[in-house]
């Protein structure tokens, strides 16, 4: 059987866009001599919907272009993802489903059984688990439908990041049963690089455990925080990756269930796959919501850097604009810095200083603050005063504001509301600050385009005299491994202690989290590109007491 991958970038709500990349699917796979065209989960609609999903009007149109899309399934079968509505009285009036379109009509529809309900994902919300199952036959063979999780049924309570997955339903089990010849997975399965593998593996082990082949059809592109990194592929009976479609890319492939071409994807570095999501994750986020043009603060570090190289990336010199915002404690080199990066990347950009404003806010407050010694507020005056001018760009030109703050900063509250916090979108809420120099170093491999002095320089706010970022937080290779095991790993303290790091940093870092979770729900989204980002995947309450 020759099937068709169609790896696609939705919209969601867009429906006029989707369907006319699935028709055009459609029709290029057979004019290819196709048998079957396989999309990703909830391709009508992208993914994810949330709460249009409850809206009377949104239904009825991802119906109507289902069935749409359906009448060009003639002479070739599809297969497209989409909500179907329950027709019992009781449950969710849902479901999560893949429709099966051939001879011009909907013939079967196929129902997600294990809805996600863990990080990011709230599917039970709005769907219905499905616990009917069955195969469909099409030429001459048995098809397996299923939709993501189904195909992730391993009885495991734990994986080494912390994800709970003890399933009492097992969507593999019941229909390996059936005896199909072919398992189909349609999945929106958004990218993380520290779970990039573990999602490879749990196909690879059911393939081998079941006996049967795996077609994997993901998506690719961002809706806002998500990032899906496409990466479908075809596995052979035996666990063996036959065919493997791009990463970060739309891509489109038929294959022949009996004769492989072998092409899969060369093997790249995690740091490189978080700079492409990064990019991805800019492009669809300005071009989905219809913007063109960005703004950003650059201070000369490495942070600051990093997003303009990144921004470049994605939108075109062209389009990004930076202000220089020196105080009387912005080193000579970090503004000279600033501008050889501007240099070499061709952006526009202008040196707005802000001691002015800084002196006036001072004089302004002065009585107020009378017999009062400086402190962080004086500090807090100079991020605002930066952050006022970067909003008036954006106001006045329509340029939205790119948040340079890093995940070591976010967690730890090492920013100022209203201030370094202000923008649009975050590009490094989900990067630690080693990996923020590794980035930079990839960045330059073949030639210098973020200045070395920006790299090797002591990170520093430049809000004081001599102020270093180690004034205020731990050395960040020891943070940031703190971090990662208290946030992506969910240790407790004891256990980050067990593994030999002191105890009053660790118990300092914990609360320095705990209690700034009040700045993070005020900070714009981030793109996610780790299995617990900040935001949606991590929602903890404003008020609690714990550390």
């Amino acid at each position: 059987m020759k099937i068709a991958i169609a790896q696609l970038n939705y919209h969601i709500g867009n429906f006029a866009l989707n369907s006319s990349k699935i028709i055009d699917c459609i029709r290029k796979s057979k004019a290819e001599s196709a048998d079957l065209v396989v999309f990703s989960e909830l391709s009508v609609t992208g993914y994810y919907p949330h709460d249009l999903l409850e809206r009377k009007e949104f239904i009825e149109q991802s119906n109507q272009t289902l069935h749409e899309i359906a009448s060009h399934c003639k002479g070739i079968a599809a297969i497209v993802g989409g909500p179907s509505i329950n027709p019992e009285p009781r449950g969710k009036k849902l479901f999560n489903s893949a429709f099966f379109m051939n001879n011009g009509t909907i013939q079967h529809v196929v129902s997600k059984s294990l809805l996600p309900t863990y990080d990011i994902f709230d599917e039970y919300r709005h769907f219905e688990p499905n616990k009917k199952f069955t195969v469909i036959d099409f030429g001459g063979k048995k098809l397996a439908v299923t939709i993501c999780e189904d195909l992730w049924d391993e009885q495991e309570t734990q994986n080494e990041f912390g994800r709970e997955k003890l399933y009492q339903l097992s969507p593999l089990k019941e229909l390996s049963a059936l005896n199909p010849d072919l398992v189909i997975n349609l999945s929106a399965s958004p990218f993380s690089y520290n779970q990039e593998n573990w999602r490879k593996n749990i196909l690879v082990k059911n393939a081998i455990r079941y006996q049967l082949p795996i077609l994997y059809v993901n998506q690719v592109g961002a809706q806002t925080e998500l990032i899906f990194d496409g990466g479908s592929f075809y596995l052979d009976k035996n666990g063996t990756i036959q065919e493997e479609l791009k990463y970060f890319e739309e891509d489109f492939r038929i294959i022949d269930t009996e004769i492989y071409s072998g092409m899969l994807q060369p093997e790249t570095g995690y740091i490189e796959k978080i700079v492409d999501a990064l990019i991805l994750g800019i492009r669809d986020y300005f071009g989905k919501m219809g913007f063109r043009k960005a703004t950003l603060g650059l201070s000369g570090g490495i942070d600051s850097a990093l997003v303009l190289v990144l921004a470049v990336k994605a939108l075109g010199a062209e389009n990004v604009r930076v202000l220089l915002m020196p105080s009387r404690y912005s080193s000579d080199h970090s503004v000279e810095d600033a501008l050889k990066l501007v240099m070499n990347l061709d952006v526009n950009y202008e040196i707005i200083p802000i001691q002015a404003m800084v002196d006036s806010f001072e004089q302004s407050l002065s009585e107020v603050f009378a017999g009062l010694p400086a402190d962080l507020t004086e500090e807090n005056i100079q991020a605002r005063a930066r952050g006022i001018l970067l909003m008036a760009i954006s106001n006045k030109f329509g340029n939205i504001l790119l948040n340079t703050s890093n995940k070591s900063e976010c967690a730890v509250g090492y920013g100022t509301l209203y201030g370094d916090m202000n923008g649009g979108l975050s590009v490094l809420g989900d990067v630690y600050k080693t990996d923020i120099f590794k980035m930079a170093r990839w960045i330059n491999s073949d030639h210098e385009i973020i200045p070395e002095n920006t790299i090797l320089k002591p990170p520093s706010a430049e809000l004081r005299p001599d102020q270093k970022d180690t004034d205020s937080l731990p050395d960040y290779h020891i943070l940031d491994q703190i971090l990662f095991s208290y946030i992506e790993l969910n240790l407790s303290p004891s256990e980050i202690i067990a593994k030999g790091f002191d105890e009053n940093t660790v118990l300092r870092t914990v609360r320095m989290v705990n209690n700034n979770e009040y700045k993070r729900f005020q900070a714009p989204p981030i793109l996610r590109i780790s299995s617990k980002a900040f935001g949606f995947g991590r929602r903890m309450p404003l008020v609690a007491r714990y550390s």
